[in-house]
């Protein structure tokens, strides 16, 4: 028999390293773990966590904290691509949410009140998304061009075109109060990521979603109601978005319908792109989409540490997001590994 190494490439034993490499998280938490060794060069305390006035901190708790809209959103957006859609209002829905909650509070209504609504109006606006994809056949990025294009405009509406601040401290609470030590806002996070993992992959609503996004006719034919599958993403997507919008107005004690939720959605599909997430539909993964959020946010975080000048900003992490994805890519890792093994043999 003959030895392992004098076998042909396509007949040879997978070593364990590259098994992991085929993994779908094993570059994206290689990344994320390069960027963290880089910060503990550039910046010897990014690893400090320290308590100030009973609340942690620390440059990491600040990518969490920062990081959490983003992942609320990428969360519903993750749900919306797995249905072979594509959501690019939600920053338009979190800039109408926020002037809606403004407007409620101005109302003297209670603040349970104010949240409910405002998340009914999140998810509003993804069933009217989900309505002109599922029924009216449009396709999803025009369908979400509509809300993303007059979105910000009813926001401005609903604010008269004004920054209107508030005062609330229900609001306040879950966005920059914290429980225990820990900021409420991560928590928030954390439990809506916990409550969708268990309602998409604890029951058979997550593998309807990838059999729509897969083949929407031969779910149809398999007794899936594709439309409804639709419409229900849409609606999540609109619901993630509000929660994202309760939590950056409440940061800022006010409605800003210009700036709110502003290039979100670049961010968010980023993230899903980044955690293994196909455009083509029929595969979502929340866990990696969140990995794919801490990559975003840490590498802001860590840009604006280094010191490197504001303009090059978005050049130096768009170079690493594309990395990234390169090494991500099966076909791109064959075909630049295979040159390198025909020049070593």
């Amino acid at each position: 028999m003959e030895h392992a190494d004098r076998l042909p490439a396509a007949a040879r034993p997978p070593s364990r390293l590259g098994d992991l490499a085929g993994r779908k998280w094993f570059w994206p938490v290689v990344a994320l773990g390069l960027i963290l060794l880089v910060d503990a060069f550039v910046s010897r305390g990014f690893f400090s966590i320290g308590i100030v006035q009973g609340r942690l901190y620390g440059s990491l708790i600040d990518v969490l904290y920062r990081g959490t809209p983003i992942a609320l959103v990428a969360l519903g957006m993750a749900v919306v691509i797995g249905t072979k859609g594509i959501d690019l209002s939600v920053g338009a829905v979190v800039a109408i949410v926020g002037a809606v909650m403004t407007y409620l509070i101005h109302q003297d209504m209670a603040a349970p009140w104010v949240l409910i609504l405002t998340l009914a109006t999140g998810a509003l606006c993804g069933l009217w998304n989900g309505l002109l994809v599922a029924v009216l056949d449009i396709q999803p990025i025009i369908a979400t061009l509509i809300l993303m294009v007059t979105g910000r405009g009813i926001a401005l509406m609903i604010d008269a075109g004004l920054i209107v601040t508030f005062r609330s401290d229900f609001f306040s609470a879950i966005s920059t109060g914290q429980v225990f030590t820990v900021p409420s806002r991560i928590l928030v996070c954390a439990g809506t990521f916990v409550l969708l993992w268990l309602f998409l992959r604890r029951t058979s609503l997550g593998l309807f979603v990838e059999s729509v996004g897969g083949n929407a006719a031969a779910a149809d034919l398999a007794g899936i109601d594709a439309r409804l599958v639709k419409i229900g993403a849409y609606m999540l997507s609109g619901l993630c978005s509000g929660l994202a919008g309760v939590l950056i107005c409440g940061d800022i004690r006010g409605s800003d319908s210009n700036n709110a939720g502003l290039f979100i959605e670049l961010d968010a599909i980023l993230a899903v792109v980044i955690g293994g997430g196909s455009l083509a539909g029929g595969r979502f993964y929340l866990g990696f989409t969140v990995i794919g959020v801490l990559i975003i946010q840490t590498l802001t975080t860590s840009i604006l540490y280094s010191g490197v000048p504001p303009e090059y900003n978005m050049i130096v992490k768009g170079v690493v997001v594309l990395i990234v994805l390169l090494l991500g890519s099966r076909r791109f890792r064959d075909r630049v590994f295979g040159v390198f093994r025909r020049g070593a043999a």
